[in-house]
């Protein structure tokens, strides 16, 4: 096959480094196999540069594989028990994402990020960080170095949650499920949710686990929003006359069709505890090397000209998901 001549050596680059990656997040969870496949990728192509056998399949594995990632990693949630279980979060999850997506906006127009970053650093703060990033960017047509600065930023941002959640949570007098809940709303990345929840009690990191589950869901939504958006945006700039080649079919996030489809078998019960397990590693890899594809991609010099503003905006709009998280807990008597 052409396609498959064309992007192989790419491919087994990228997963070769991801499975570097995999086993250095396996060592270090609290950084994660995600963040370690992007840096390594950014390292490489920054220091001596992708040599150019591996373009193509570097760049099918970004896109592409990012696709399949998703799809896979559908068929390891069961929509019917985040239902049950996440129900209770709902008020709190709700108003964090709708208030995520309002900071974002907000002060990106005001410090002049570019909207395809704030919308990543937005999406990735509000949903699930590396995961909502990598749905999202296809979607927006998003450029590598901007899903490396947004994954980098919210990486950052999940360390200083992990070490400051739980002595706040004692502080504040949080019972494991309050603390549950405010893991499973205000950290976005599953590793470091996890990492924070069972630092404060198992009770609490099984809580805000399904919490974070729950939250992943919203991939599909948010996603069809954006599609439903940005198709409107390229239709209205080829009635203005703008030589753009518009087509909501292409533009449309056909995987995610995939992604809801591989949940309701899993729902339905056509996936075994083995199978979900097998999707499970097997959707986060192709993650982790997607990423690392990213990274490959990624011209460095473009992220520090860009300079430390989305820096400055994943912070408010982190800030602005935590303080949220807590406040509806304490107005609702949650704690």
């Amino acid at each position: 096959m052409a396609w498959l001549r064309k992007n192989l050596s790419g491919i087994l680059m990228s997963f070769v480094i991801a499975l570097i990656a995999t086993w250095l997040g396996n060592r270090y969870p609290i950084i994660g196999g995600p963040v370690f496949g992007i840096v390594i990728g950014i390292i490489l192509n920054n220091a001596v540069g992708k040599p150019a056998w591996a373009e193509a399949g570097v760049n099918f594995t970004s896109k592409k594989i990012l696709q399949w990632a998703i799809i896979i990693l559908g068929g390891g949630l069961s929509l019917t028990q985040i239902w049950k279980t996440g129900i209770q979060s709902l008020s709190v999850m709700l108003l964090t994402l709708s208030c995520a997506f309002i900071a974002a906006y907000g002060f990106g127009r005001l410090m002049k990020i570019p909207s395809k970053l704030t919308s990543l650093i937005g999406v990735g703060t509000a949903i699930c960080g590396g995961s909502a990033i990598a749905a999202i960017s296809p979607i927006i047509e998003a450029e590598e170095m901007e899903v490396a600065y947004s994954i980098s930023t919210i990486f950052f941002f999940n360390i200083i949650a992990v070490l400051i959640f739980p002595p706040l949570g004692h502080m504040l007098g949080f019972s494991d499920t309050a603390f549950g809940l405010l893991a499973g709303t205000a950290v976005n990345d599953t590793s470091s949710v996890v990492a924070a929840g069972y630092a404060f009690s198992s009770h609490a990191g099984a809580y805000a686990t399904i919490v974070k589950l729950t939250r992943t869901t919203m991939i599909i939504p948010i996603s069809l929003i954006f599609a439903f958006a940005y198709s409107y945006n390229r239709k209205k700039s080829v009635k203005a006359g703008n030589s753009i080649n518009y087509s909501f079919k292409r533009i449309f996030p056909w995987f995610i069709l995939g992604f809801l489809a591989a949940s309701l078998l899993n729902t339905l019960g056509v996936f075994n505890e083995y199978i979900v397990s097998i999707l499970s590693i097997a959707g986060k890899f192709f993650i982790v090397m997607a990423l690392t594809a990213v990274g490959l991609s990624a011209d460095f010099r473009k992220m520090i000209k860009t300079g430390l503003k989305p820096l400055l905006l994943g912070l408010i709009v982190w800030v602005t998901v935590t303080v949220v998280s807590i406040g509806v807990q304490f107005i609702t008597g949650q704690t």
